[in-house]
């Protein structure tokens, strides 16, 4: 009973507007309070949760990422990019696609993807002819492959949780995180022969290799991380210390675009995102807790086996949940718990934790893109400087190539799961 009053507490919490970590925390010491227990299980379980060394490299992937923004190193993406393939039709949506595919590399995030390129992006598309709501459209879309190809936040943070190479899960992403970007660019063209939208311009190897030797050194960016990583030369950690450090001979030594004022401020961001991240991580940590020592994962393994023991059906059933979850939690969050709660019964179901993990990370990355939480539609929102609603309805059909891949990785494994087998087992 204690345990159902718990979860009451976190769902009134929640809709009353409390920040996810102050919801999750009280909610446990609500529990811990009635059920006997002392009060230092919370201080235990709270360090435990962010006592992990891998968790060191969430405020360097951040601060690598803002300092990118800064440094302007995101107009040469995007030069690049559209130089690449702006001659296609509808080819600055395309350029959209590409170049979240390039900043991908390099920050890991969706929210720095649709803040840092979305500016950009849209305005040179909306200068160019392109609708507002395509512009918007498929700049929310694209951002979503952050998270997918490495190095990815939310990657780590699962890999943390569930116990699980991070090596082996940024591997599993990069092939997803590329069929992502097709199944986007085929949405655009079709889009660009229906509204006939115009090429950017024809391609001209003079203009591609003026550009492509602009960019050459931030392409080197996903090069050292991802390579490194998957070479085993760093740990994800080292990796990201490393892509700041490089961030910061970019900004100071080659371009001289930083100053100690503007690495001061991004610091601060930094310091502020990583705050409210570890703050999660730790509230969850007591939350988990509880839900293991209360066998929640065995009981909710039990009730799904008892409603059918077919397997595509009970897959099915697992993407709904997240989705659903995902509308309406931040992705951290989310990811803290419903890990400790739906990877059992994955892995009961024959699921490898390394494949789930790709699979929950698109699903919650999908929830980003819809109400009532939708934070890249928020940004987006101040960005392009339209309402919330017409953001909601401008990306709604980009949603359709999205969930294809979700689905079609979660049923065909061996999209995410050969690049892990041939570097790691």
């Amino acid at each position: 009973m204690t345990l159902f009053l718990m979860f009451v507490v976190l769902f009134v919490l929640l809709v009353a507007g409390a920040p996810v970590a102050v919801a999750l925390g009280l909610s446990s010491l609500f529990f811990i309070a009635n059920s006997g227990m002392p009060n230092l299980v919370v201080l235990h379980n709270m360090v435990n949760g962010i006592n992990s060394f891998p968790l060191i490299a969430v405020p360097f992937f951040i601060l690598a990422g803002h300092l990118m923004n800064t440094s302007g190193i995101t107009n040469k993406i995007f030069a690049f990019a559209r130089a690449a393939v702006g001659w296609m039709h509808g080819g600055l949506g395309h350029v959209n696609v590409g170049a979240s595919v390039i900043f991908a590399g390099m920050s890991g995030a969706a929210v720095a993807d649709a803040g840092g390129l979305g500016n950009i992006e849209i305005k040179a598309m909306r200068d160019a002819g392109y609708d507002t709501d395509f512009a918007v459209g498929i700049t929310a879309a694209s951002s979503t492959i952050g998270p997918i190809i490495p190095p990815s936040l939310p990657l780590v943070v699962y890999g943390v949780i569930a116990d699980t190479s991070i090596g082996q899960l940024f591997a599993a992403g990069l092939i997803p995180g590329l069929i992502m970007a097709l199944s986007l660019m085929i949405m655009v063209a079709i889009y660009s022969r229906i509204r006939k939208y115009p090429r950017d311009d024809r391609f001209r190897f003079s203009v591609f290799f003026r550009a492509f030797g602009d960019a050459i050194l931030p392409l080197f960016t996903p090069i050292i991380i991802v390579g490194g990583i998957l070479s085993g030369v760093f740990t994800p950690t080292e990796a990201a210390i490393a892509a700041v450090a490089y961030s910061l001979l970019l900004g100071f030594v080659v371009y001289r675009t930083l100053n100690w004022q503007r690495v001061l401020k991004v610091s601060m961001d930094t310091i502020e995102t990583t705050a409210s991240i570890m703050l999660i991580v730790a509230a969850s940590a007591i939350f988990a807790w509880i839900l293991t020592a209360n066998q929640v994962a065995l009981h909710f393994s039990n009730v799904m086996l008892s409603i059918t023991d077919n397997q595509t059906a009970l897959i099915l059933i697992i993407t709904l949940i997240v989705l659903v979850i995902g509308c309406f939690m931040e992705t951290i969050a989310a990811i803290t718990i419903l890990t400790p709660v739906l990877l059992p019964v994955a892995i009961t179901l024959g699921i490898d934790p390394v494949h789930f993990g790709i699979i929950m990370i698109l699903n919650l990355m999908i929830g980003l893109l819809t109400p009532p939480v939708g934070l890249v539609l928020y940004v987006l929102s101040k960005v392009a400087n339209v309402p919330f609603e017409r953001c909601v309805v401008a990306t709604a059909p980009f949603l359709v190539p999205l969930v294809t891949v979700l689905l079609l990785l979660t049923f065909v494994p061996e999209l995410s799961m050969w690049l892990p087998t041939v570097l790691y087992r």
